[in-house]
């Protein structure tokens, strides 16, 4: 999650904002998305602690008001022109439908599609674990080398044109992506290539055929990767190698991907989305609240210190510590039953 850059409150505004939280008041109205603005709590303070010393909070925290209860009435399914959206319990599937150009993210519609597609779901309670996959040889070949050869599109124009081309085109996918709130899964059915291999490093999990290749290659076309890349993939891989991967550009299998840690799992090429099906009903599963607030902590934690993840923590916690979900998976566990959640 990207920090809101805003005012501090009052200390008085803070005070108040925290108790209602922490009292979990109008829990049905609210997510808790904790929004961070400079500094954090003092570590391992309870939360009543922390409202009896006001001196150690100086972090404002953001409750964002969310939509209707998960489990409410489906929402329309967005437009979109060259992706097909499927849903089925919990689960959504995004799949990329255009295998004439290898499912290239410029030259298509394809970023708005993606964008779209997370705004409905981040809106639609009823949804838990998006999936992500391309139609046919590729799962995305990135940019349009065609139209970089014609400086057309999003490649044409002064470099303060194509600076602002790339924030409000292919950067809009990124960002949707990394504020997305259900975990994302990239069922890499064949070429990942440039901003289509960013673009699976975007997501949370990923799967892939035994036959994939992928690739950080924009520096063989003479440029950089501009879509984020080099901010997701030193975390996923460490900094040596994905300067190697970055500085070399070379494409490489499948198999060394899942050695790396790019890949969690290589399937057989026609069992590929069965399996992501199936990885994401397992997550779809569980209580609703807790898989977004879980997703979000991992987030938080990949960019806050130990002190701040801790903060963050035990505000996410007790929030969920008082919803009725927690309440019908503790009893289930002890009556040896499935647990039947209503994402309150």
């Amino acid at each position: 999650m990207i920090p809101r850059q805003q005012e501090p409150l009052p200390q008085t505004a803070l005070i108040a904002e925290l108790r209602a939280l922490f009292a979990g008041a109008d829990r049905d109205a609210w997510v808790g998305r904790l929004a961070p603005v400079d500094c954090c709590f003092e570590p391992l303070l309870e939360p009543e602690e922390v409202l009896r010393q006001p001196q150690v909070v100086n972090r404002r925290l953001l409750a964002l008001p969310v939509r209707p209860r998960i489990g409410g009435p489906m929402k329309n399914l967005p437009t979109l022109s060259d992706a097909i959206l499927e849903v089925s319990e919990r689960v959504a599937l995004l799949t990329f439908d255009r295998d004439d150009v290898r499912n290239a993210l410029t030259g298509t519609t394809l970023v708005e599609d993606i964008v779209q597609t997370v705004a409905w779901v981040n809106a639609s309670p009823a949804i838990s674990v998006l999936i992500l996959t391309g139609k046919g040889a590729a799962f995305s070949a990135g940019g349009n080398i065609k139209q970089m050869q014609a400086r057309e599109g999003i490649f044409a124009g002064s470099a303060l044109t194509i600076e602002e081309n790339y924030r409000r085109g292919i950067q809009r996918m990124t960002l949707a992506l990394a504020a997305a709130e259900v975990p994302l899964i990239a069922a890499v059915n064949g070429a990942a290539v440039g901003a289509g291999f960013d673009l699976a490093c975007m997501c949370d999990l990923r799967l892939a055929s035994e036959s994939a290749v992928c690739g950080e290659t924009f520096i063989n076309l003479g440029i950089i990767p501009g879509d984020g890349g080099a901010w997701y993939l030193q975390r996923l891989v460490g900094y040596q190698r994905a300067a190697e991967l970055t500085l070399t550009g070379r494409m490489i299998k499948a198999e060394e991907a899942l050695a790396l840690g790019l890949f969690l799992e290589l399937c057989e090429a026609e069992l590929l989305l069965d399996r992501a099906r199936d990885l994401a009903a397992t997550i779809a599963a569980k209580p609703p609240q807790a898989v977004r607030l879980g997703k979000r902590l991992l987030g938080l934690a990949r960019d806050h210190n130990l002190s701040e993840t801790l903060a963050f923590s035990a505000a996410f916690q007790g929030m969920l510590h008082q919803s009725e979900d927690h309440l019908e998976a503790v009893n289930a566990f002890l009556e040896k039953r499935p647990g039947r959640f209503s994402g309150r």
